[in-house]
């Protein structure tokens, strides 16, 4: 058995920043493929055996329980002393960033690709208050990359692999992000990283391509 497994799907930005982050420290370790369009975390099963939330991802390590992708990246980032802070200054400034990106960032992107791609609701009133509040939040983000490589440090960090969750999905965000050169340009310099993959190659799709 592999020493970290990920209850993940790979249409879940969520879970991807948990894999992208096993996968950039070179762990060993493995899926467990949760089925979550067929509700498989709604099930009494799932709920009492991997994660009380109904949520992904769950990462297990040493036979302890990690929900929540902010905690997981903090986890990892202590094991193996990557992608982590310098100092308390850079501690403060990476949780402030992953702070963001939970409550304004790639939350509204997720939550309005789903009603979008998965639940073929087409355009309504909250698509595009969503969009309203993706197009804001890439505003900030794009003028906090004016001069600088990356989110909260000089070099990536944790704050980067959770705001970057939702951002290679393409044509499913339905969002033009051709228009946010810098937050382009960052999500390259990401992808260059070794080991880098792309959701759909790092985890089972739920959702046959």
């Amino acid at each position: 058995m592999s020493e970290f497994q990920l209850y993940c799907f790979a249409e879940s930005g969520n879970a991807y920043k948990a894999a992208l982050m096993l996968e950039l420290c070179d762990l060993d370790w493995s899926v467990e493929f949760v089925d979550f369009f067929n509700g498989e975390t709604k099930t009494p099963q799932y709920r009492e055996n991997v994660n009380e939330l109904g949520e992904v991802p769950v990462l297990v390590h040493r036979k302890k329980s990690f929900t929540q992708s902010g905690l997981i990246l903090n986890y990892l980032s202590e094991f193996t002393g990557k992608f982590g802070p310098a100092n308390k200054t850079e501690e403060h400034e990476i949780l402030r960033w992953i702070l963001f990106d939970n409550h304004k960032f790639t939350s509204y992107m997720g939550t309005r690709r789903f009603f979008l791609e998965f639940m073929k609701t087409g355009d309504t009133d909250v698509s595009r208050f969503l969009e309203e509040r993706i197009l804001g939040a890439l505003e900030v983000v794009e003028k906090h990359l004016e001069n600088r490589r990356f989110i909260a440090t000089s070099s990536l960090s944790i704050a980067d692999i959770s705001m970057c969750g939702y951002l290679y999905y393409g044509d499913e965000l339905r969002i033009d992000l051709d228009k946010f050169p810098n937050v382009t340009a960052w999500t390259k310099r990401i992808a260059a990283t070794d080991r880098w993959k792309h959701p759909y190659d790092l985890m089972p799709r739920a959702i046959a391509s």
